[in-house]
């Protein structure tokens, strides 16, 4: 593109040089669900996708792209033999006026594995968890229900300017981490914490960023649970809405060029497919078969908006299909499901290089955020509901003691070292010093340009003049 648009005639040099190419295509290839395994076999064929043929093409401009003026000129008997050839398949004609209905006889199916009291159901197959991996998981589980619990009271107590909670949500965060690689690529939206504390980032890492002292990896420049790690491959929260999906796909697209043994991960929220980026991304990692999952934690609501509000679909997993994305809808409070999901769906964006949408059905038991009082526009009794009937901790506990991996004694001491570890971390980050004025300005260029250091004295004899106006705490 960058060398037609050095020449004003090259495009329409470009276009009359198709016309002679030959209308040889090269052959297309087929993809399956999950082919060559055992597990892959069943597992596509008790999950509600169709294992159907997805065509692979060339992105390129093609002479076939034109025929599309010669339907004009077939006979007006159309028989089924005729049919419409496109770059990305054949089209057959038909004599009948039928719209394409706006919904389906039926809605998508949800995967799940286990029932509402933990029992796993019979009649289904997942990817197996190891007892050490799921002791893990949910003491990582309880890690996050006890931090988001301490740091949304030390918010209320003016601590911390500001606190996002993951409740209802745990088990998305931390099986959908679990079933992924460190070399895998994050790119968070802001209730995924957890897939960062599956990773190794530390407690006292989650608190220095949450103070904002000079221990915190962005120097206190973003707000609280604004988190990111190098060293984590957790790419850092960004407040715009789904901003972060794009970019993942052209993080995928760079693995696969590179051809590394890795994928991608954007997690959205349903009022995040709202946004015009969402639909870009779909198809951008259709078209260039990027190696990206898109993880979307359809919790029913958009801050006070409910999904009703928002879109006339099924939901989300309908989505993927018009842009050509494998898709599968799944229990997010079932956290064997989660796992399952997204393994297999790690599996097959790598191995298959495609992008694989997954939309797990939840609910946001807190609040949106800090500054945010859900019971304005919903139900406490609906909150409550779900907070106690169908919380994914308790449903993936008991399925630990049926298989006698847990006990009430390994549960008290977990909560017990959690609370103590965040009551602790938050003790330290405390004491920390703030970042220096002068970090607001640096890490951007080499060497300050002038509106900048311009800038930085304005504001330094600002605070000269009202003192009490800026902390006293922060260094100048």
């Amino acid at each position: 593109m960058h060398q037609w648009m050095r020449k004003p005639g090259t495009i329409v040099n470009h276009f009359k040089s198709l016309l002679l190419v030959t209308n040889n295509l090269s052959s297309w290839r087929s993809y399956s669900f999950v082919k060559g395994s055992q597990f892959a076999a069943s597992f596509a064929h008790n999950l509600p996708i169709a294992d159907g043929d997805f065509i692979n093409s060339s992105t390129h401009f093609c002479p076939r792209r034109f025929e599309s003026v010669k339907s004009e000129k077939k006979a007006n008997n159309v028989d089924d033999n005729q049919a419409l050839e496109l770059p990305e398949g054949k089209v057959k004609f038909t004599p009948k006026l039928r719209f394409i209905s706006e919904t389906a006889d039926e809605r998508e199916c949800c995967y799940r594995v286990l029932d509402e009291n933990g029992n796993r159901i019979s009649s289904s197959n997942y990817v197996e968890v190891s007892k050490e991996v799921a002791i893990k998981m949910y003491t990582d589980m309880v890690t996050l229900q006890t931090m988001d619990t301490i740091f949304y009271e030390a918010q209320r107590q003016g601590r911390i300017s500001f606190y996002v909670t993951a409740v209802g949500e745990e088990a998305i965060n931390i099986a959908s981490a679990a079933a992924l690689k460190i070399d895998d690529i994050v790119f968070p939206q802001y209730r995924e914490a957890g897939v960062l504390l599956w990773r190794g980032f530390t407690i006292q890492e989650f608190a220095n960023q949450c103070f904002s002292n000079k221990a915190d990896y962005g120097k206190g420049r973003q707000m609280p649970i604004h988190y990111g790690s190098n060293k984590h491959n957790y790419v850092t929260v960004a407040s715009t809405v789904a901003t972060q999906l794009p970019q993942a796909v052209g993080a995928a697209y760079s693995l696969k060029m590179e051809k590394q043994d890795a994928c991608a991960i954007a997690y959205v929220g349903d009022g995040g497919t709202s946004e015009g980026d969402f639909h870009a991304a779909l198809n951008f990692a259709a078209v260039t078969e990027a190696p990206v999952i898109f993880f979307c934690r359809n919790n029913g609501w958009a801050i006070s908006t409910p999904t009703s509000d928002q879109f006339r679909s099924d939901g989300v997993v309908v989505k993927g299909r018009a842009y050509g994305v494998r898709s599968i809808r799944v229990d997010g409070n079932d956290a064997l499901a989660v796992y399952s999901a997204v393994h297999a769906a790690r599996d097959m964006a790598i191995r298959e290089q495609r992008p694989i949408l997954i939309e797990a059905l939840t609910y946001r038991v807190g609040h949106h955020s800090t500054s945010d009082d859900s019971t304005k526009y919903r139900p406490v009794e609906e909150i409550e509901w779900w907070k106690m009937e169908r919380d994914p901790v308790t449903r993936f506990r008991n399925w630990m003691e049926n298989n006698s991996w847990w006990s009430d004694k390994a549960e008290l001491e977990a909560r017990s070292s959690a609370r103590k570890q965040i009551l602790h971390a938050i003790q330290e980050a405390e004491k920390v010093d703030k970042p220096p004025v002068a970090d607001i300005f640096t890490d951007v260029y080499d060497s300050p340009p002038s509106h900048l250091c311009e800038q930085e004295k304005l504001l330094r004899e600002a605070i000269k003049r009202h003192p009490q106006d800026y902390p006293s705490d922060v260094p100048l």
